[in-house]
């Protein structure tokens, strides 16, 4: 039996690519992954984070994007962060693709939990310019940050129990809230 063989893209094809079609797409050493809508929870969380951030880096020369923004990883890589903050000037007269941001957001949901404390971390912590990366469960309302530190290693900063989100990379905070605001209360166990 014969097995053809998956066609593989390159970068600048999937780029070409992607870009004619109405729906989002990530990309990964070839292969194409289609980008699934969310749920409302998401969706509330996304535009909480957006807000408070936005606010924060007003006037900073930063500025907050969200998921239909694309960011490039390496030669192999495209990526749709839920929230991403960039400082970069390059990134921020680009059009299309952004390469260097400083804060990485992925809000949780049950069919990416897996991805998004594996595979696709591993994948941002190849971006230099990455300070922070956080992770936010609206289910159980857990938020926790990986820092890099001066040496370029990661640690876990869990605050879950506090009532306060703090985005060290940008010397920030946003009441926990405000961040979750328009979601229900998890069920007391």
């Amino acid at each position: 039996m014969n097995v053809l063989a998956k066609p593989v893209l390159g970068l600048e094809a999937f780029l070409a690519w992607e870009n004619e079609q109405p729906e989002r797409h990530e990309f990964h050493r070839g292969e194409v992954f289609a980008m699934v809508g969310a749920r409302r929870v998401h969706a509330v969380v996304v535009d909480n984070l957006r807000a408070g951030l936005r606010q924060h880096v007003k006037g900073s020369g930063c500025r907050v994007f969200g998921e239909s923004a694309k960011l490039q990883i390496g030669d192999d890589t495209v990526l749709y962060p839920d929230v991403f903050v960039t400082c970069d000037k390059a990134d921020l007269a680009t059009d299309i693709v952004f390469r260097s941001p400083l804060l990485v957001v992925e809000v949780l949901s049950q069919s990416t939990v897996a991805y998004d404390r594996g595979l696709k971390f591993a994948l941002y912590r190849r971006v230099p310019s990455l300070r922070e990366y956080l992770v936010v469960d609206p289910d159980s309302r857990r938020v926790e940050a990986f820092r890099r530190d001066a040496a370029g290693q990661w640690f876990i900063h869990d605050m879950s129990e506090s009532d306060t989100l703090e985005v060290a990379c940008l010397d920030g905070r946003i009441p926990m809230s405000e961040l979750f605001d328009g979601v229900d209360a998890p069920p007391v166990a």
